[in-house]
């Protein structure tokens, strides 16, 4: 049986390496894999868009040339790419030599064995060949893969990989939105999301200096681990979550004690004080949860989802209350008191968000 790899090459001002490049990618055709080469020009300044019309006039049952009229970034050149392509299998293989073709022929074969919706390549779980270049890059790569990890509960060893090599139908239910190098976190996150059959192989790395052309940089480091959070944050396993939520509830709880203190030093009696002060804090709190946690999940005009907020906040309100009047009538310290009153009002805000008001939908099936 004779299957279609369709290989992606977003090209950004490779004129040095873009022949090279797909000439090294035809060579992997054999009798069972027939060759889908789609080439996407990101608005290129040197000769790149031409070399590579011509190459797709020399080969036109295999390549086809697509093009931005102005750079767009990397993941913008793959949903190009991945629209167009119509093979069995999809291949992401940078321009720039850094990766050796001959290796999507093993990550193929998870695959077409049916054991595998995605394969990476992993440049850091490898006997192969890796070049040695820059020390802090690659903790930068291992950080980032961890803390991917942590939030996507997989052990992968090289997230940042450009080998991934899907099924097609895989890319059907991914869409994806980052333009640059963000789309490589993005990916995994979503990948995640779906329960694919993720495996991983080990690779060789050729990798480029600066000088040589190498174009991603620290802020594309910060980038990802922004897009790590962006877009695992609403499905990350709870433990995590509730990390995260620790930061939510305790911006919200400092409202909370800072508005109480205020108007408790103003004269207002505790019980009064402490309703207005933790309807402030609710409102910080349900801002920061849609836009950092749930963002997802929100649904901002449905009445039940007001409804079920305003429930959870009446509810946790009242214990807050009751809390802090309790304890300054036992004789604590007011500031002591509310910040109990809080902390006790945090684990029972993130249980009513996470589970009432904004729950997270079952896992999508496995395939």
């Amino acid at each position: 049986m004779t299957h279609c790899l369709s290989v992606v090459i977003p090209c950004f001002n490779e004129a040095a390496t873009l022949t090279t490049c797909v000439d090294r990618v035809r060579a992997i055709a054999t009798e069972k894999i027939r060759l889908e080469i789609i080439i996407v020009d990101d608005g290129s300044t040197d000769q790149s868009l031409s070399l590579a019309q011509s190459l797709a006039r020399e080969y036109p049952d295999t390549i086809q040339v697509l093009s931005h009229p102005r750079n767009q970034g990397k993941g913008a050149a793959l949903q190009t790419g991945f629209r167009a392509a119509t093979g069995n299998f999809v291949a992401i293989q940078d321009a720039d030599l850094e990766y050796n073709p001959q290796e999507l022929i093993h990550l193929l074969a998870p695959l077409m064995d049916d054991q595998a919706d995605v394969v990476l390549g992993s440049r850091f779980a490898s006997t192969h060949p890796r070049r040695v270049l820059y020390f802090w890059h690659s903790m930068g790569n291992r950080f980032l893969t961890l803390v991917s990890n942590m939030f996507t509960d997989l052990n992968l060893t090289d997230m940042e990989t450009c080998y991934k090599v899907f099924r097609r139908e895989i890319l059907d239910r991914i869409s994806l939105e980052e333009k640059r190098f963000g789309v490589e976190p993005e990916m995994v996150a979503k990948m995640a999301r779906l329960r694919l059959r993720i495996y991983e192989m080990g690779i060789s790395y050729h990798g480029r200096t600066y000088a040589q052309g190498k174009k991603i940089g620290v802020k594309d480091g910060f980038r990802a681990l922004y897009c790590i959070l962006r877009y695992n944050a609403h499905q990350a396993p709870l433990p995590v979550q509730f990390f995260l939520y620790l930061f939510i509830g305790g911006s919200a709880a400092l409202v909370n004690l800072a508005c109480f203190l205020s108007m408790y030093s103003l004269g207002l009696a505790p019980a009064p004080a402490a309703l207005i002060a933790f309807g402030l804090a609710a409102g910080v709190n349900y801002l920061l949860c849609i836009f950092l946690l749930f963002w997802k999940n929100a649904r901002w005009s449905t009445p039940m989802e007001w409804f079920t907020f305003l429930v959870v906040v009446g509810v946790v309100a009242l214990v807050d209350m009751g809390v802090t009047t309790g304890l300054i009538q036992t004789g604590l310290a007011p500031w002591l008191a509310k910040a109990a009153a809080s902390l006790t009002g945090l684990f029972l805000n993130f249980a009513g968000r996470r589970f009432l008001v904004f729950p997270e939908p079952g896992p999508e099936p496995w395939i």
